[in-house]
């Protein structure tokens, strides 16, 4: 997940991760990547599983597709997850997140336009009046859900800026309103914030998702043509330089933000976990941080975080399909090799984690045997690993809500 749950459902699954989730990931729903509970994060862990394969050249197995395509909702909507889906879905459970990115998955896939189109429809149908979008429906919109849709727009050819409310404002303007400008400290300009209780609060996962929205990109980014530094504007001449930013020059200012941030953090972000007090690597808002700069043309700051993340990763992503997913995707905005990362093969490593695929590319190494596979699925101590790992994604993603200052964003 990320920062889309509220606190109070965040803080409840990574409290409750380790005893339930240790019995249910003995038996995964079939098709699906990983053994962990999908009841948070089904949707969202597929899509970003089946966009990162598809992105390395694996095409994934059928009854991995069926999976996905089997949880969307007849108005087109996709909820975190319905083990039943035989029964009708429950408007309130759909959110944006999941449908968005299944979106962006199934566009990448091809071959699913009745199902993209229809999701298409449901996300234009819940868009906000201030042009952005809220995680589930007639709530107030986020710059995460924002982005993760003006991506999956994008993904179906659809210019965002086109897709504007009954009040006229585009996804664009919303993002923008969620920017600091010249009115904030100047240690905070150019950042973005996640709304809490009213209240806007400078977040390092809010600026990752809304620079690389800004773009108008998606998850999946291809390297820039040419390295670039971004910049921000002055605030010198009583104007707010930022009210009056396009969208693009909007996401280099924040991006210009998180350079630095990245810099001052020895090439990483950070984020305090409930209970803890002192910092901890942010790996998966890292993650998402080099597809951002990449998008917004900084090469070298995306290219010094993905290094970081060569030699950090590991432990984190172990059998962890979205992290996995994640480390696969920034490889590809910055030109690396996801399957030699550090001597790490990410793309079998999340190959492994669920069906067989249907082709594999020809540069990837062949899947584990059956039984190998099996016990990566199955196995204690990879469902272990996962689940403590999966406490401690929660955990970060709710980081940033509970403790406004910077969000998890991981």
């Amino acid at each position: 997940m990320s920062l889309r749950r509220a606190a109070a459902v965040l803080t409840l699954a990574a409290a409750t991760l380790l005893t339930p989730l240790a019995a249910a990931a003995a038996t995964p729903p079939a098709g699906l990547y990983g053994a962990a509970d999908p009841t948070y994060d089904g949707v969202w862990r597929q899509s970003y599983a089946l966009l990162a394969l598809h992105t390395a050249g694996v095409t994934p197995s059928p009854a991995a597709v069926g999976w996905l395509t089997g949880q969307q909702c007849a108005d087109g909507g996709f909820p975190s997850f319905r083990a039943a889906t035989a029964t009708p879905c429950v408007a309130k459970a759909e959110d944006t997140n999941a449908t968005g990115l299944a979106v962006q998955a199934l566009a990448a896939l091809g071959g699913h336009t009745a199902a993209v189109t229809k999701a298409t429809t449901w996300l234009a149908s819940v868009q906000n009046a201030d042009g952005g979008w809220p995680y589930n429906p007639h709530t107030p919109s986020d710059p995460d859900s924002t982005a993760v849709v003006i991506g999956a727009l994008k993904a179906v050819g659809t210019d965002p800026a086109t897709r504007t409310s009954a009040s006229g404002k585009s996804p664009y303007d919303a993002l923008r309103g969620f920017q600091f400008g010249c009115s904030a400290k100047v240690a905070d300009r150019g950042s973005f914030g996640y709304p809490i209780n009213g209240k806007l609060s400078v977040n390092a996962k809010a600026t990752v998702d809304a620079v690389r929205g800004a773009q108008g990109a998606g998850f999946l980014v291809s390297p820039p043509a040419a390295d670039t530094r971004p910049a921000a504007p002055g605030c010198a001449g009583g104007k707010d330089a930022y009210a009056a930013l396009a969208p693009k020059a909007s996401g280099q200012a924040g991006a210009a933000y998180l350079a630095g941030l990245l810099t001052k953090g020895g090439g990483h972000l950070t984020a305090v976990t409930p209970g803890a007090t002192t910092p901890t690597p942010d790996y998966s808002t890292t993650a998402d941080a080099v597809a951002a700069l990449a998008a917004t043309g900084d090469l070298s700051t995306a290219k010094a975080t993905y290094t970081w993340l060569t030699g950090h990763a590991t432990a984190w992503a172990h059998a962890n399909p979205a992290a996995l997913s994640q480390l696969i995707l920034a490889a590809h905005a910055v030109g690396a090799d996801p399957r030699d990362a550090a001597g790490a093969d990410w793309v079998r490593q999340l190959t492994n984690l669920g069906p067989a695929p249907a082709k594999a590319a020809d540069s990837s190494p062949a899947p584990a045997s059956a039984s190998a596979h099996h016990s990566a699925k199955h196995g204690g101590s990879a469902v272990g690993t996962w689940v403590i790992v999966g406490v401690a994604f929660v955990a970060s993603v709710g980081v940033g809500i509970l403790l406004s200052a910077r969000r998890r964003r991981g």
